[in-house]
């Protein structure tokens, strides 16, 4: 059975950079980049055109025209299945927790290892996200401050015993089908108690879940770090 083929977008206004990361993915058997854009207006335009729509967007934030902040809230919105990396040089903890609240699946800094990057990418198109220790902590300390910590109109109490199962294994970076055999459920199961956390939870996708379950002590913070290590 032949692997997919991830089909990834950059949107960069550096040309070098952008020329990189081509070159970068040119080697990957399972990965092909299908478009590249200057900025978020651009992308925008392009999508709607577009027959075939790119699995991951690799999002810079600082751009002209349409940044990569509100292009990611657009983007979640029209087009709720693209998952976005967030790939810039702007590395703040603020950066960090704006994108994923917006709708980003993963944050890489640009000076990642190409093997974190293509990591992120695989992780993210299998699994739904990926997160590092930098960007679990920015997460966690977040959520731990009272003011800015994000709510919710459901409370730990309000989801079942089967969707926190559900719950944590999406924590432990398992993917649908690997789910459904551990709990003896079908794949079609774990989709709608997926979809019951999301509603639930008021998340936007499956990386928004994991932070519910660090805010909610559903996933031990330790263990994730130890994950992503």
């Amino acid at each position: 059975m032949e692997k997919d083929i991830i089909r990834v977008t950059i949107v960069d206004d550096e040309a070098l950079f952008r020329q990189g990361i081509s070159l970068l993915i040119q080697r990957e058997k399972d990965i092909e980049l299908v478009g590249e854009f200057s900025n978020g207006k651009e992308l925008l335009d392009a999508l709607i055109t577009l027959q075939e729509l790119p699995d991951i967007i690799l999002m810079d934030l600082n751009m002209p025209e349409i940044n990569g902040v509100e292009a990611t809230k657009q983007i979640h919105i029209k087009y709720p299945q693209i998952k976005i990396i967030a790939l810039t040089s702007y590395n703040t903890k603020a950066f960090i927790v704006n994108m994923i609240q917006s709708g980003a699946c993963s944050f890489l800094k640009k000076n990642s290892s190409p093997a974190e990057l293509l990591t992120a990418i695989r992780e993210v198109y299998s699994k739904g996200f990926f997160y590092n220790n930098e960007v679990m902590e920015a997460l966690h300390q977040n959520l731990t401050e009272p003011k800015k910590k994000v709510s919710s109109i459901f409370d730990a109490n309000h989801i079942s015993k089967r969707e926190k199962e559900v719950l944590e294994l999406i924590c432990k970076q398992y993917n649908t089908a690997e789910i459904a055999d551990l709990l003896f459920i079908s794949s079609r199961t774990v989709e709608g108690h997926r979809n019951s956390l999301l509603l639930k939870t008021g998340a936007k996708n499956t990386a928004g879940l994991v932070v519910y379950a660090i805010e909610s002590k559903i996933a031990d913070m330790n263990y994730l770090k130890d994950r992503f290590e």
